[in-house]
Order: structure tokens, then C-alpha cells, then sequence
């Protein structure tokens, strides 16, 4: 993979070095260390093994050396589609020992996603499972064949792998093995801090292909933050149930190896099943989503359990509401924290250990060490502490910028490389970060300008809502019209006249929403992010439908 248009200049690149936020080295010396130094510490759990970390540096330099031996360099990708199973780790790490791009992505992705990944990437590689939760993935790549050229070589994970196919699983499990390289061709292979480590997907797979790249540095630099402002060390367990074929679940495994603590791998998030691990394993740290946390509290004996382990809740991608945050507080162990962050670029922000989590409810903290925030309107130009506008951000951990796109890097990137966001935010005078939405989910009825997240929030107050949404539903002469969706809480109803007097004292009068929509649940994205598009779909189809009737 060739990187055309980076948009870092060679001055900030040495600033970066010289400051010490990036480095030579990658996270392969950490693991290679590890393996040395406590090769008996437990590093990988899954549902069917338990793996050192000696075992996990040998199986990821063997797999590694056979990357090596099949003629892959820095110009090819590794495409890596697999569940959160040991196997995508130590995959991983082994295109990073052997110097080689990887693009890792959904486990739940179909046909037409992993056609596009695969064809835009020009992968050479892909490494899949036999089968998971019922689906036949060697069926849906057979039809795919023809339309990938550059893919040479199909790896899969799993029982019962058909003979011609590689046997990823049965391969990794014969450590003895000999390299199929030699260890000098394997250290000459070893990737520096400044080369490209990885691509990742956004979630515009159609029509604008937005293929974020990443160095080892910008995404160490990350890993590096998070670990330093969640205190994890050697002695925690993180338990991982975040996707990791997306960001941030990639993240805790590379934060992991920096910690060198061990690391639990949940391959698909169940909230009974996350619970009995925490206990189990004594897991000390985990990250999710608000939603995630709304799953857990609603676990059904939840109190009988010992979660005494658990030091830091990390939660993203959305506001916490206040109602979560107290619950937690009182139901679960440990302290919550909230970030804010995104693939483009890292961690900008978060709260802090040293703070009351219900104190600074509603933002998500302080920039974090050497990363830049600065809050500014539609010319670019930096907006008085208290207004709203659109979050640039700068730092270390920003990505070198899209590939195969210079449209989306020109309009994304300053010519000074801000990296222009996308959320709208409001920064008071202690720096905090209030997060308002994105700016193209802002609604605009009759000229005023809405922003969903603020009527949300007061919606979690309320005690009969589980989960909400606002969304503007089309209008022919007020432009648009606000629409609550609501998941109420088991046993509960809530009905328009009731949402309306409850946020009438709390938002402004032309904020109020004009329809109610209830519904059993909220279509996310894996990472627990409500999906604005396919829900406002699902409200004008179902009031479409009762108008036809």
C-alpha cells in the first residue's frame, strides 16, 4: 500500500520525535520483551484458550515469517475479517512483525461491504473464519472470487476447514515449527514507529470511500494516553468485548501489549456473558458504549455477582447520560470515565480519575496531553469559549489522512493540519469539551438550528426512558420537523403529551419535538452508536405506513 498525500508535514513529524510523543519503535519490542522477561504471564484469553505471552510472541513471529516467505511486503494488505478470537491478535501482530499494512474490519460484514474492503485495498491476503454465528463465509467469498484480482491467498479460522483451504487455527497450534525465513530476514523486516501500520474503514463504504491510514506512531500514541489516563499497568485485566475488527476495540489490544497486562476476549458482546467474566477473571478495566452499560444494569441478578475487580469503566461514542452514570455508580465497582475519540484521530479528550463522574456529566473532559482542540465556525475561524461550532483537533495521534482520496483530504485537513471533525461542540472556560452532534445531524426547522443530542440527554432523564434518539423527519415548510424516538423501559409506556411536558421547563419552546415514535430498539453501529440514517428510514416508513392505513 503506497501512501500518496500525507497530510502531516515533515516539520511536525520531527516535532512529534523530538518531543518524544513518537518514537522507532513499535509495539512489537514491548511483546518481543514480554515474551522474554515474563514468558509465563498469562497475555490472551478466549473462549477456547488460554495463551502466554511467550506463546503469543511465537505464534505471531512464526505467522509472521510465513508473511514473509509468501512474497508479502510493505506494498501489500492483509485483510483481517475475524471475531474477537485469539486468532485476530496474533494476526495482527504478525503483519506488524513482518512490516505489512492490515485492514481490519467487522466480523458481521456481508458480500457487498467485504467486496469493497477487499477491492479498494487491493489486498492480497485475507484471513476469515469458517463459520460464525451461523454464517458460511467461505460460501459468500466464493461468489467474490472473481471480482478480487489482487487476492492471492485466503486464511480461515475454525472447525471443520475444508482440504485445499489454509488452516490458520491448525497452523498457529504447532508452535514447534521452524520459521520458514531466518531471524536475520525477520529483523530486517521489522517496521519503524514512522512506517504505516494500518488502514481502517469509516462507515461511508459506498459512494465516498473514506480509508483512514494510520502510522504505528499515531495509533501507539494513542494506546499510550489511554493507558496513562485509565491507569492500566501490568497487574490489570482488560476485558474486551468492543468489536476488535474495528478501532477501537484494535486499540485495547495494542494497549494491552503496552501494558503488558492480560487481556480477556469476549467474542461477541452478551451482558450476562460480560458480567461472569468480570467475575471470573477479575477483570479490572473495560471500554463500551453508554449502551453497553444500560445491557449490563438490566442483568437479572446482577447484585449476586462479585465485580468487587473492577477499577475503571471507559464509555464513548456517545453522552452518558446522568441517570447511567448514577446507576453505576451505585450497581457497579469502579470509576467511569468518558472519552471522546475517533478513527481519524485517536484520543482528543476525557474526563479525568481525579474527578466526580456526575460533576462533569454532559462533556467529555479536558483535551488530552498533546492533543490540540480548538472550537470554530464555518470559515474556520476559532468561536469565543460558550459558542457552538466544529471540533479541529491536532496531534500525535491524527491520521496521515485517507487513501485513494484527495477530495475528502482536502476538505478535512488545514493547510497547518487541523483535522476538521465533523461534531459540533462547545468548549466553556475551563476547557471542557461539551460534545452538541455531528454538524450534518443538525436540524434546521424554520431557520433555527437543533442539535438532537441536547434534547436527548434530557430524554434519559426521564424514568421511563431506556433509550432515545431525536431526528428531523422532512418538512415542506419548515424545512424540518423534530421527531423523539424512545425505547421505554421494561413495563413502562410514555406517551406525546408526557415526553412534551416533561422536556417543556428544559429545552426551548421551537426544540420541543412534533412526533413520538416508540420502538422496541435503536439501530446501532457494532461500537454502540445510534444510526441516525437507517432510523429516521424506520420512522418515515412506519409513518407511511400508518398513514396508508
Amino acid at each position: 500500500m503506497h501512501v500518496d498525500d500525507p497530510q502531516i508535514s515533515p516539520e511536525r513529524m520531527r516535532a512529534f520525535l523530538a518531543s518524544g510523543a513518537w518514537s522507532l519503535t513499535t509495539s512489537n519490542e514491548p511483546l518481543e520483551e514480554l515474551a522474554r522477561t515474563h514468558p509465563d504471564r498469562l497475555a490472551l484469553i478466549d473462549g477456547r484458550r488460554r495463551l502466554t505471552y511467550r506463546a503469543y510472541y511465537e505464534r505471531s513471529r512464526r505467522l509472521a515469517a510465513h508473511f514473509i516467505a509468501l512474497g508479502l511486503t510493505d506494498k501489500d494488505v492483509i485483510a483481517v475479517q475475524l471475531p474477537n478470537w485469539s486468532e485476530v491478535a496474533i494476526v495482527v501482530n504478525a503483519a506488524m512483525m513482518a512490516g505489512i499494512p492490515f485492514c481490519q474490519f467487522h466480523s458481521d460484514f456481508r458480500s457487498r461491504e467485504v467486496q469493497f474492503i477487499c477491492s479498494f485495498t487491493e489486498a492480497t491476503l485475507l484471513v476469515l473464519p469458517r463459520s460464525f454465528r451461523r454464517f458460511d463465509y467461505l460460501e459468500m467469498l466464493e461468489g467474490l472470487r472473481n471480482s478480487l484480482p489482487a487476492l492471492k491467498h485466503v486464511y480461515v479460522v475454525g472447525d471443520d476447514v475444508p482440504a485445499g483451504c489454509f488452516d490458520l487455527r491448525r497452523y498457529l497450534d504447532e508452535p514447534e515449527a521452524p520459521l520458514e525465513v531466518s531471524e536475520a530476514t525477520l529483523a530486517l523486516r521489522r517496521p519503524k514507529g514512522d512506517d504505516l501500520c494500518r488502514t481502517a474503514f469509516t462507515s461511508g463504504t459506498t459512494g465516498d470511500p473514506k480509508a483512514v491510514l494510520h502510522l504505528h506512531d499515531t495509533t501507539n500514541y494513542a494506546c499510550y494516553l489511554l493507558n496513562r489516563e485509565q491507569a492500566i499497568g501490568e497487574d490489570s485485566v482488560f476485558l474486551v468485548f468492543l468489536p476488535v475488527g474495528l478501532n477501537w476495540g484494535l486499540m485495547n489490544v495494542v494497549q494491552c501489549i503496552f501494558a503488558g497486562c492480560r487481556m480477556v476476549l469476549q467474542e461477541r458482546f452478551d451482558a450476562r456473558t460480560a458480567l461472569q467474566l468480570i467475575q471470573d477473571e477479575r477483570v479490572t478495566h473495560f471500554c463500551c458504549a453508554p449502551a453497553h452499560l444500560v445491557a449490563l444494569l438490566a442483568v437479572e441478578g446482577l447484585e449476586s455477582l462479585d465485580l468487587s475487580s473492577l477499577e475503571v469503566i471507559m464509555t464513548g461514542g456517545a453522552s452518558c447520560p446522568i441517570e447511567v452514570i448514577r446507576a453505576v455508580r451505585q450497581r457497579l465497582s469502579g470509576h467511569l470515565l468518558e472519552m471522546y475519540g475517533m478513527l481519524e484521530a485517536g484520543t482528543q479528550s476525557q474526563t479525568r480519575l481525579s474527578e466526580d463522574p456526575e460533576a462533569v456529566c454532559g462533556t467529555v473532559g479536558l483535551s488530552q496531553p498533546g492533543m490540540d482542540n480548538k472550537i470554530v465556525d464555518d470559515e474556520g475561524n476559532e468561536v469565543p469559549r460558550g459558542t457552538v461550532g466544529e471540533i479541529w483537533s491536532r496531534g500525535p495521534s491524527v491520521t496521515i489522512g485517507y487513501y485513494r482520496n484527495p477530495a475528502a483530504n482536502a476538505r478535512s485537513f488545514s493547510a497547518d493540519g487541523w483535522f476538521h471533525t465533523g461534531d459540533q461542540a462547545v468548549m466553556d472556560e475551563a476547557g471542557y469539551l461539551r460534545i452538541v452532534g455531528r454538524k450534518k445531524e443538525m436540524l434546521i426547522r424554520g431557520g433555527a438550528n437543533i442539535y438532537p443530542r441536547e434534547i436527548e440527554e434530557v430524554l434519559y432523564q426521564h424514568p421511563k426512558v431506556q433509550d432515545a434518539a431525536v431526528v428531523g423527519l422532512p418538512d415542506p415548510r419548515l424545512g424540518e420537523r423534530v421527531c423523539a424516538c424512545i425505547v421505554p423501559k421494561q413495563g413502562e409506556s410514555i406517551t406525546f403529551e408526557e415526553m412534551v411536558a416533561f422536556l417543556r421547563d428544559k429545552v426551548a419552546t421551537y426544540k420541543l419535538p412534533e412526533f413520538l415514535e416508540i420502538l422496541t430498539d435503536l439501530p446501532r453501529t457494532p461500537t454502540g452508536k445510534v444510526q441516525k440514517g437507517p432510523l429516521r428510514d424506520l420512522v418515515l416508513q412506519a409513518r407511511g405506513a400508518a398513514a396508508a392505513g
